[in-house]
């Protein structure tokens, strides 16, 4: 049989486009829920670099070159406030997750919202999360210090960012999904059980008297005609328009927030020199009254200062014991801020006989000898000390408000107290010239410290000394924000100072320190100690030695 070429003679045919729209069946898809969905998914992304890298609610973001892994208790207190919704928190830095398998379990969790935080060190990387997460439908919300300070700029870079929480996060969020999930107009006046329907109504008192407390005026934006314009703290999309509602006040009372979602947390996984077994954070207070123009604390809290009552901190120890925990770093931007909190909650370990080994951190001019003594009796054994510089010119220009002798008093009734020292140093502040930088070194190498860091300065945007260094013009050219890291390298460029001589004389300052016999022994004991720690002390000494060396 004779085969016909059903091309020929073909004419053409314009008829009007009929597209296939199989927009409702990928919809549909991406709603429905698997075994392992979430409402609420908190994240703490994937490094980049799947090394160990620090990020929190209100610190910056830099690599750890001393091996902490930072637990993730900003999550767990986020997570807390919502009793009502389904919740989870991923925390891919010490499960050393990269970003096929962070895909993969957000493919399993398909979370409605995805909050995750970011810093200006892993700005690029933390919003591929976030791009992430929208592809599979969920609404993305990011928060921490670098939307805080630079709110329009960030959601103007990243269009898969669809909300930026400014300050404290809590009520902000809170406010937020509920009126999401609500809508206008929608809910009771003046009555918390209307308000959230189907809560612990002991909660949702809780709830209320938070947004109350902070702004007496408060009602609850989904009950508004435009209720996104209402929430404050909110940076948002109105159409083209990135809107930045009005600051949102700080919570009044840190006891009215519930206890973090410590047992949403990986705790066994976390880690910190000297340490063994599962390890937590529990924040004490938030602020610090203290003028140092290179902190962050500027961005997150300004001058405010608020604490938690000792009973309140010892609620929440009782509670980690529970969960197995008994190593614990008392998380503040000043743990030792109040004198009477301090001295109240040592009392309180002592009488209720917790078994714990705990840390802090600490200024030189806020403790006692009798003090320091209490806190050693109640299991502190270390606490690090923002020392940051040898020489009384560069401190007064940052505004520390120390002096070397305060410094040497302070950590020698530490060290009576029978209390380890770590000692944090900045090289590059301004000011800085190499003959300073020599006196760093001494003053740190006489010094009763069993362990220290030598950081870069790094203008962290939004802090009094990234202004400053803005109107100097001492940025490096072409700086991105990935750059401003003060663990390995400086964005700093001044003229008596380049960068990489700042980096050479940081290198050069922790190993005069370090390749020392009191230092070297110090590591040695953290190996001859805790054998199961050998593998990780040992990434540690040979990480910290080859960026000593220069590798």
């Amino acid at each position: 049989m004779q085969r016909v070429n059903r091309g020929t003679g073909m004419r053409e045919r314009v008829h009007p486009p009929r597209f296939p729209d199989a927009d409702e069946v990928v919809r549909a898809s991406l709603e429905a829920q698997s075994t392992g969905a979430v409402d609420i998914l908190f994240v703490n992304p994937p490094a980049p670099d799947r090394g160990i890298w620090i990020r929190s609610q209100h610190r910056v973001g830099r690599r750890s070159r001393e091996g902490m892994i930072w637990p993730q208790v900003s999550l767990a207190q986020l997570a807390a406030l919502f009793p009502d919704y389904r919740v989870e928190v991923i925390d891919a830095i010490p499960l050393r997750m990269d970003w096929a398998e962070f895909e993969r379990l957000l493919e399993e969790k398909r979370p409605r919202y995805y909050v995750t935080q970011v810093t200006a060190p892993t700005l690029r990387n933390d919003m591929y999360g976030t791009f992430l997460a929208r592809s599979m439908g969920a609404t993305t919300i990011a928060f921490g210090t670098h939307v805080t300070p630079i709110p329009r700029e960030t959601m103007r870079a990243f269009p898969s960012l669809d909300f930026a929480l400014r300050g404290e996060p809590e009520l902000t969020l809170r406010e937020l999904i509920d009126t999401l999930e609500r809508g206008t107009g929608r809910g009771a006046e003046g009555k918390e059980q209307e308000w959230w329907p189907g809560m612990d109504p002991a909660f949702a008192a809780r709830l209320r008297k938070l947004f109350t407390d902070a702004d007496p005026d408060w009602q609850p934006a989904w009950l508004c005609p435009t209720p996104l314009r209402d929430i404050k703290g909110l940076v948002w999309r109105d159409g083209g328009e990135i809107v930045v509602n009005p600051d949102r006040p700080f919570i009044r009372h840190l006891d009215d927030l519930p206890m973090p979602r410590h047992d949403l947390l990986p705790l066994e996984r976390y880690r910190a020199p000297l340490v063994r077994g599962a390890y937590a954070f529990v924040v004490t207070s938030r602020g610090c009254p203290g003028g140092c123009r290179f902190c962050i604390k500027h961005v997150s809290y300004g001058s405010s200062i608020r604490f938690r009552s000792p009973e309140n901190i010892v609620a929440e120890l009782e509670l980690l014991d529970e969960l197995g925990v008994r190593n614990i770093h008392m998380y503040a931007d000043l743990f030792t801020v109040s004198r009477e909190q301090v001295m109240g909650l040592c009392e309180l370990i002592l009488q209720r006989g917790l078994r714990i080994r705990w840390t802090c951190n600490s200024r030189v001019d806020f403790v006692d000898p009798e003090m320091l003594q209490m806190m050693g009796k109640a299991g502190c054994w270390m606490i690090s000390w923002g020392i940051e510089s040898g020489s009384e010119e560069v401190l007064r220009r940052a505004h520390k408000g120390i002096s070397l002798d305060q410094v040497e008093q302070a950590l020698r009734w530490a060290h009576e107290a029978g209390i380890h020292n770590w000692g944090y140093f900045i090289i590059g502040l301004p000011g800085e010239t190499e003959e300073t930088i020599r006196e760093t070194i001494r003053f740190a190498k006489r010094l009763p410290l069993d362990l220290a860091l030598f950081h870069i300065a790094a203008p962290y945007p939004g802090s009094p000394f990234f202004f400053e260094v803005v109107e100097q013009g001492w940025f490096r050219p072409g700086t991105r924000w990935e750059q401003v890291d003060m663990d390995r390298s400086t964005v700093l460029d001044y003229p008596h100072l380049r960068a990489e001589e700042l980096e050479r004389w940081a290198r050069r300052a922790f190993r005069a320190w370090a390749l020392r016999p009191g230092p070297m022994w110090t590591y040695l004991r953290m190996l001859l100690g805790a054998p199961s720690m050998w593998r990780p002390a040992l990434e540690i000494g040979l990480e910290s030695l080859g960026w000593a060396v220069g590798s």
